[in-house]
Parts: C-alpha cells; sequence; structure tokens
C-alpha cells in the first residue's frame, strides 16, 4: 500500500480536543477494524506521516508508541512499522462534546478515560458554547460512533438544540450535566437538578447564612447557566426571609459587610476576593463567599472557598458505568457542599 493510500481513511480533525496522536491511533485502529489495514501491512515511516497528515515528527512517535504498547504494531528495523494484530476486541467509539474545557470538565474527562481504559476511542470536541458550532459539529458526524456523550449549553441560541440532538439514534446519546425535555425517545442521562441542588446546599449551611444580611448570587445576563439556579436560589431566600439579589454585572455592584457573594464564574470570584481585600474586608467574617464546582486551588486559596458542587468524578464514572452496561437511564448526580472558612 501507498503511504499516500493511507489519506483516504486516516486524518487528523483540527477541530478536535482530542490530542493528534491519539487520532491517529484511532484511525488506524478503525481502518483495521474496517479491513482497509490487514496483518502485515507496512504503515507509513514516521517521516511519510509527518509530511502527509502535516503533524510533528513527535506527534507521529508518539501514536505509533501508542499502537505499540496496544499490541497493534510492531517495528522492524531497517524495514519499518508492520501491522501485527488485527484480532483486537472491537473498541467503544464515543462522540465526546463538551460546552467548554474547564478545571472541573478536565475532572468529568479524566474519570471517564480512567473508566473506560483501553476499550474505548474518544473524539473529543469543544464548541465554546456556541450553538453554530454545536449544530455543524454533530451534523458534521458520520453514523459510525458506539455512543454520543453531550453536554448542552448554550449562551445563546439553545432553544433550538433538541432538534439537532433529535438527529442522533437515541440508542446511542446520553446527555451530560443537563437534560432537555424535547428531546425525545429512550436516551441516557447523567444530569444536575439545577433547582433542587442549590436549595439543598444553601439549606445545608442556612445557619452559617444567618450570620449575614444578604445574599447575592451572580449571573451574567448572557450565561449559559440554567435559570433553575436562581429559581433554587430564590426560592430559599424566599422561604427562609432572606434578603436577596441576583446580580448580573459584577463590575457594577457594590461590595458592603455582611453580604454573601454567590459566585458562578471563576473570574467573578477572582474580582470578588481581590475587591474584598482592597477594602479591608476579611473574607469569612465581613463578606461570605461560596462558588460553584469544586477544584483543588479552591481547598487552599484564603484557608479554602466554601463550594457547592457536583461530583465531577462520579459523573464521569457514572457515563463510563452507562456506555459499558448498555443500560439507558436518567440518573441525577451526587451534589454536595464543602464547608471551609470563606463562609
Amino acid at each position: 500500500m501507498k503511504a499516500s493510500d493511507f489519506l483516504n481513511f486516516i486524518f487528523i480533525d483540527e477541530y478536535s480536543a482530542t490530542p493528534k496522536y491519539l487520532q491517529l491511533s484511532y484511525s488506524i485502529i478503525a481502518a483495521i477494524e474496517d479491513g482497509k489495514i490487514t496483518k502485515d501491512d507496512l504503515l507509513p515511516s514516521i517521516n511519510e506521516l509527518s509530511y502527509l497528515l502535516e503533524i510533528s515528527r513527535d506527534t507521529a512517535e508518539k501514536g505509533y508508541r501508542y499502537l505499540k504498547k496496544m499490541g497493534v504494531i510492531v517495528s522492524v528495523p531497517g524495514k519499518g512499522y508492520y501491522v501485527s494484530n488485527v484480532n483486537f476486541k472491537k473498541k467503544i467509539k464515543i462522540f465526546l462534546l463538551f460546552n467548554k474545557l474547564s478545571a472541573h470538565k478536565k475532572i468529568i474527562y479524566d474519570s471517564l478515560v480512567a473508566s473506560l481504559g483501553e476499550d474505548a476511542t474518544i473524539d473529543f470536541y469543544i464548541y465554546n458554547n456556541d450553538y453554530s458550532l454545536f449544530k455543524k459539529l454533530i451534523r458534521d458526524k458520520n453514523n459510525d460512533y458506539s455512543h454520543y456523550v453531550i453536554i448542552p449549553h448554550f449562551v445563546e441560541g439553545g432553544e433550538h438544540a433538541h432538534e439537532i440532538i433529535n438527529t442522533i439514534p437515541k440508542e446511542k446519546l446520553i446527555l451530560l450535566d443537563k437534560k432537555l425535555n424535547k428531546v425525545d425517545g429512550v436516551y441516557g442521562a447523567i444530569y444536575e437538578d439545577f433547582e433542587k441542588d442549590i436549595y439543598s446546599a444553601l439549606d445545608k449551611v442556612k445557619e452559617r447564612l444567618g450570620r449575614y444580611d444578604t445574599l447575592k448570587i451572580i449571573i451574567p445576563e448572557k450565561s449559559y447557566f440554567p435559570k433553575e439556579i436562581v429559581n433554587g436560589f430564590r426560592r430559599f431566600c424566599q422561604q427562609y426571609a432572606f434578603n436577596y439579589k441576583v446580580v448580573k454585572d459584577l463590575n457594577e455592584e457594590p461590595i458592603n459587610k455582611g453580604e454573601v457573594f454567590i459566585s458562578l464564574m471563576e473570574d467573578d470570584l477572582v474580582s470578588i476576593i481581590e475587591r474584598t481585600l482592597s477594602k479591608n474586608l476579611k473574607v469569612g467574617e465581613d463578606i461570605g463567599l461560596i462558588s460553584y464546582n469544586e477544584t483543588p486551588l479552591k481547598r487552599v486559596i484564603l484557608n479554602g472557598i466554601t463550594t457547592v458542587s457536583t461530583d465531577f468524578k462520579a459523573m464521569g464514572a457514572m457515563v463510563a458505568e452507562m456506555i459499558k452496561s448498555q443500560e439507558l437511564k436518567h440518573i441525577a448526580v451526587p451534589f454536595k457542599v464543602n464547608l471551609r472558612p470563606s463562609l
């Protein structure tokens, strides 16, 4: 087989967040499964791969090392790389689509990959909360995936997301983090119950909250965060007679002694801390601070930031278990409070 013929079924997708060496490896595995590459076939050299696919030599070498470790190929000194094994277990092939890449999304990804191990290949894409890109990525994908795992969060246009999602075979679909009401059929979902979660979390710390005058939650006007979070926040404040405010622009919001700020975005968290310290106020005494989504860094900032958070590691593991068991269900992810000195 000519090296140039490999371009017919081995390619690198620039839109994909999957490392290029894994894209290379997965393409070769898929070609073997489809019978396009057979046992004892000679693969392109490192230099040929680098030239044909416009990737670095390091990327090409890393891809081949990955395949050697799996026992798919062998290298023969002075001759090149050959396919040595075509009788491996057919892999799970996942189309993974995240709205953004962040510290907690990385936890989900790492947990999913670790739980599936080498039994799965994952094509990983990020659409940056942009519905147009979300739609394009799904429409451009062929139907040879065994599973589509999708996080549906958008700044604008999300009201039509169910239309493109409904084009995916439901037996292959797992919605992650958020359910959409208009998605029909029997499909999997590992989701957060946003209204119930924020209400229950605040209820667990209402004694601490009672030391403050006003609760403020920061949700920018144009945001991908579900409105159910605000609904749960309002319901809690009204039930327990807390003064409260929904803040749409933190830059225009004063910070006063006796207030608790609930921050959903990392940038807002940094801004609150900086402005609080600049006014010689003390976090955890003068100002209360709660941050959405647990990350390791929040355990140590200012001796610990109180967080309300889904168990992202459990979320990734639950998706992996659903994929392996082939049992499609709707499961709410555990949500917990990590109470620390910032409140």
